[in-house]
């Protein structure tokens, strides 16, 4: 099965998303009730606002509509000095209904253009902090207007992505603007010139804090002549000039951090601004490879100055920033957190700290760099279990969004790391992020589970997960109104549903009903939480019990829905997938006819055969596989074109996957059981490809192409189609050769059919005398070939002793050494029909030896005791008189001892059978 185990963003609708609901909220005192029910508006005045504060602003908004006690609460301005609105739709329309609550709003985040688009609309004049993210798109125009008409901006922050619309025009617009900037943090701008950096010299003098990112040009120069910068990151930009830094940013009077991580700077710039600035206190240069080839650069303390690097330890570079020697290993961020520490510059740094740490970790995580398992074994994911318990939530996000990539090796695969995850489960992580998860901030539960989804392919960390609760946790956060929590929940749900002993569970947790209603929810514009959501239920519909539940919650509607209406080949293949599970219990419950009989159904599976996705190709071939074995969907399937389009995708599919090739002859081999299926797949050109698939190398493959040749030998027609395209070498190839031993059973079968009598002839085409005398010769020839291999198959289950020992007494003991000498167990799975049944049965008085032989053997594997189908065979062969034909079989004179032998066991079976209802 396939896990996309990383997030992906969608192509489209990427931004369309709404809000969402938190997980319940415990209060002691929920006030009188009367009759029964909760009297909510008994609740004090700092209840409500506190419940209030724990929604997002949609909920708020809406709450507040409630009563008229309720809607100034709700306004209340505490209530709105902060807004986040990256997991909803925030368009002007939105903005302007909110405008009047927004007078002191003092901190945005956003995410994307047309958010940013609209903040303008909400006419919060005095917002003092700005942060956006997925600002690809956000051109100079729309910055240069947020920037003027917020002339009050102390910090903006645009990343961690790309902005790469953005040139060094609005940031003179920045510069021009906002006199009161104190944070400025861009990435991805691919050239911040000269003129811009000035600007910011000029204009913000309050400038402490700067942050160039991931840049493809900055001058370095003009860097040099803000006076005001105390913090200043570089990290990841290129094309610097390391000798005019080394020589110009020494002299920047106020420079106490200094971040160049992920450059290329070397060791003589590293040490000329350590021995040379006066001020600077903490030089971060982590996953700088030239820095790093050079071994003789100290990593320890010069002249109070740290150097931190992938090369030093770095808990340890951090506690000596502290006098106190309490503050050592570990644990000296959440130290200084629980600390009262009065030094306003110390705190200014660890905060800083934080915030370019988990920046830099994360773009390390996120490209996978080479040769940093160690680091991160022994370092990296402690470092990000500690930044995760950050005061600063963006630091908490970007902390729990390294830890889900920096698991992973391979995304289209689904592999992790496993040492790595284990090393997060043994530090205590499942539990931090489970934490986070039940967060009441949208943001901080989607990356939790993000994380725990994809720490979960290990099983076991899964485990742990389950252990700590947290099916629980993502169950409840797969039914958020938010399709980014929502989306990364299904993931994790469906990384746990991958375990046997987690399906349960995850039904118990309500999971299976949150899952559907997800499809529902975001039937469209929603790719991700759609592939998530079916994929999950695909695990779970594997287990029968589970598989109930998906029915009983509307999975089959909802998934027919996808599989219909979907276009992403991601959703079409999870779709696919589950209702071949979900069909493929057809012995114990009634799903198979169920998804045949949703309208629509097989039409849109039959569609899906000829997907340009070989995954989705594969996935829909299955679940006609599956359907095809109720009798009513078998000929639903045909008449939805299912015969044309199976053996066309058998036709394409020789150099496809095994998988593909499988269950291309599989659906052919379930739709064959009919007669008029089988004569019409022959029609179709369905013979030659088959005989193709039968010589692949995959067992499995062989398999399923022998069941279906057996099914189509059954008519002559068909049995001359598979001599005349060269079948008879590949089903002998496979009879004698392949490692499945029941693909070497249905191949003898089917040889045993093409071959019982002369009957084939009669549908040899007439030519002339020459013609007919070859199509004789070669028949024949093909006939010698087919009887060959056949005998030669029924003695590999032959034993001469046990033979003879059965011959010469009728003990149970010697037929039951006979019968488990000869056992394919995989046969019992097989149905036959009563014709073919009776065709076995007169081929018990065929004059050939090998075919009574073969014709005694069959019957005794279609009617062991113990198979799936055993008693329908008895009782089909109770009603056709087979104890006669039998009897006579084991009696006669010149019967091979095989077919003696074999007779008198399927006598004593259908014995066995006739008692067994009794007992």
């Amino acid at each position: 099965m396939s896990r996309r185990v990383r997030s992906k963003a969608a192509k489209k609708g990427k931004y369309d998303v709404v809000s969402l609901s938190y997980p319940e909220i415990e209060v002691e005192d929920l006030g009188h009730e009367r009759n029964g029910f909760v009297d909510w508006t008994s609740l004090p005045d700092d209840t409500v606002i506190q419940l209030f504060s724990c929604l997002n602003y949609r909920d708020r908004e809406s709450l507040s509509s409630t009563c008229r006690t309720w809607r100034v609460l709700g306004a209340s301005q505490c209530l709105w000095s902060s807004l986040d609105l990256r997991a909803h739709k925030f368009d002007t329309a939105m903005a302007t209904s909110l405008s009047s609550r927004c007078v002191n709003l003092q901190k945005l985040r956003f995410r994307g253009a047309e958010s940013a688009d609209a903040i303008i609309h909400l006419q919060a004049k005095n917002l003092r902090e700005i942060s956006g993210d997925y600002c690809r798109k956000i051109t100079d125009a729309t910055l240069s207007v947020i920037v003027a008409r917020h002339e009050a901006l102390e910090s903006l922050q645009l990343g961690p992505d790309f902005c790469e619309r953005i040139t060094g025009d609005a940031i003179k617009a920045i510069a021009l603007c906002c006199p009161k900037l104190k944070k400025l943090r861009l990435s991805g701008i691919r050239d911040v010139y000269a003129d811009a950096i000035n600007a910011l010299a000029k204009h913000c003098s309050n400038l402490v804090d700067i942050g160039f990112l991931d840049c493809l040009k900055v001058d370095e120069a003009a860097l040099g002549n803000i006076l005001s910068v105390r913090f200043l990151s570089v990290a990841g930009t290129s094309n610097m000039k390391w000798g005019v830094v080394s020589h110009l940013w020494h002299k920047l009077p106020k420079l106490i951090g200094l971040d160049v991580s992920r450059t290329d700077i070397g060791s003589t710039a590293v040490s000329r601004l350590l021995s040379s600035s006066q001020s600077l206190k903490v030089l971060c240069a982590l996953n700088c490879p030239v820095l790093e080839e050079d071994t003789s650069i100290s990593t320890s303390k010069t002249k109070d100055k740290l150097l931190l690097a992938l090369f030093s330890d770095i808990f340890r570079g951090l506690s000596s920033l502290f006098a106190e020697t309490t503050k050592k290993g570990r644990n000296v961020f959440l130290d200084w957190r629980r600390s009262k520490n009065k030094d306003k510059n110390l705190n200014e740094i660890m905060t800083w700290l934080e915030w370019i740490l988990s920046h830099t970790l994360l773009r390390t995580a996120e490209t996978n760099t080479q040769g940093l398992h160690d680091f991160w074994l022994k370092q990296g994911a402690a470092l990000l279990l500690s930044l995760m318990q950050s005061s600063q939530e963006d630091v908490q996000e970007r902390a729990a969004t390294g830890l889900a990539a920096f698991v992973v090796i391979d995304d289209e695969n689904a592999s992790i790391d496993c040492g790595r995850a284990e090393a997060v489960m043994r530090e205590g992580g499942i539990r931090l992020l489970l934490n986070l998860a039940k967060s009441w901030r949208e943001g901080l539960q989607s990356e939790a589970a993000k994380a725990i989804a994809n720490l979960s392919v290990n099983v076991n960390v899964a485990k742990a997960v389950a252990e700590e609760g947290g099916i629980n946790i993502l169950a409840a956060l797969a039914r958020s109104m938010s399709r980014l929590v929502a989306e990364e929940a299904a993931g994790g749900l469906w990384n746990l549903s991958v375990g046997e002993e987690h399906k349960a569970a995850i039904a118990e947790a309500d999971g299976v009903k949150a899952l559907v209603d997800l499809i529902f929810k975001w039937s469209s514009g929603g790719d991700g939480v759609l592939e998530r959501a079916a994929g999950a239920l695909a695990n779970l519909a594997a287990d029968d019990k589970c598989s109930m539940e998906v029915a009983n919650a509307g999975g089959v509607h909802a998934l027919v829905m996808l599989a219909r209406n979907c276009k992403f080949e991601g959703v079409q293949e999870q779709a696919a997938r589950a209702l071949a599970n979900l069909a493929a219990h057809g012995d114990s419950n009634s799903n198979n006819a169920a998804v045949g009989q949703e309208a629509g159904a097989l039409e849109a599976l039959v569609q899906l055969t000829r997907s340009p996705d070989e995954g989705v190709r594969q996935e829909a071939a299955g679940a006609l596989w599956n359907l095809s074995f109720d009798d009513r969907n078998r000929e639903a399937i045909a008449a939805a074109g299912g015969v044309e389009a199976l053996v066309a995708l058998a036709q394409s599919c020789s150099n496809a996957s095994p998988g593909l090739q499988e269950r291309a002859a599989g659906a052919l081999w379930g739709l064959s059981v009919s007669e008029a299926n089988s004569i019409a797949i022959g029609r179709e050109g369905g013979v030659a490809p088959l005989i193709t698939l039968a010589r692949s190398d995959a067992e499995d493959v062989h398999e399923t192409a022998a069941g279906a040749l057996w099914n189509l030998a059954f008519n002559h027609g068909n049995a001359l189609r598979i001599v005349e395209e060269g079948g008879v070498p590949a089903l002998v190839n496979l009879c004698s050769s392949s490692v499945s031993k029941m693909a070497r059973f249905m191949a003898a079968l089917a040889l045993a059919y093409m071959f019982d009598g002369s009957r084939i002839d009669e549908f040899a085409p007439m030519g002339t005398s020459s013609e007919s005398t070859s199509k004789s010769v070669s028949l024949d020839g093909a006939r010698r070939m087919a009887l060959k291999h056949i005998e030669a198959f029924i003695l590999t289950f032959s034993d001469p002793q046990a033979f003879a020992a059965a011959a010469s007494s009728s003990a149970p003991a010697a037929l039951s050494q006979v019968t488990e000498k000869a056992r394919i167990q995989e046969a019992g799975h097989l149905r036959c029909s009563g014709a073919e049944i009776g065709r076995f049965i007169f081929m018990l008085r065929n004059s050939s030896s090998i075919l009574k032989a073969c014709a005694a053997f069959a019957l005794l594997q279609f009617t062991l005791p113990g198979g799936r189908h055993a008693v329908h065979h008895a009782s089909l062969m109770q009603g056709a008189g087979a104890a006669r034909v039998l009897r006579a079989a084991a009696a006669a004179a010149t019967a091979p001892i095989e077919a003696k032998i074999f007779a008198r066991i399927v006598l004593r079976n259908l014995e066995h059978h006739q008692v067994e209802p009794s007992i």
